[in-house]
């Protein structure tokens, strides 16, 4: 771990952060009684980024790039964009005013959502890799 690749991290986590900002303002209004900003735009929007920039940018791939930009993209912008914090706290908020029902939908959209996300991406971009099966190549992007 060098001092550049603690700056490209952390500058790639600003720009994920304000892009996350910049959802949530423009998604409030649909975001009344469930979060769909977060559900969709941040955590859908974001997995799937991940999932297909880090298959189709692996050094086997169709586009490989530097270590140093997948931990900018991946770690950084992702990582600053698609936070679960947000999420864990609209939950507890939903919960705390009797909305177990709307938890129960956020905590299930959530979850799968993403997680359908991330693999939407990882297949698109095996394809675009002549089906390569990893996502990550490195115990650092693991932890991602």
């Amino acid at each position: 771990m060098s001092f550049y690749s603690c700056l490209i991290v952390m500058i790639g986590g600003a720009l994920g952060t304000l892009a996350r900002y910049f959802v949530s303002v423009l998604t409030a209004p649909i975001s009344r009684y469930i979060p769909w900003g977060t559900i969709i735009g941040v955590n859908m929007v974001g997995s799937f980024v991940i999932g297909f920039f880090g298959t189709l940018t692996l050094a086997s791939g169709r586009y490989p790039v530097s270590e140093t930009t997948r931990l900018f993209v991946m770690l950084g912008i992702c990582g600053g964009y698609t936070t679960f914090s947000s999420f864990s706290l609209q939950t507890l908020d939903l919960i705390r005013v009797g909305g177990w029902g709307r938890a129960l939908v956020n905590v299930v959209l959530s979850v799968a959502l993403s997680v359908g996300a991330v693999a939407m991406g990882h297949m698109l971009a095996s394809r675009m890799n002549s089906h390569a099966i990893l996502v990550a190549q490195t115990n650092t992007e693991e932890e991602v």
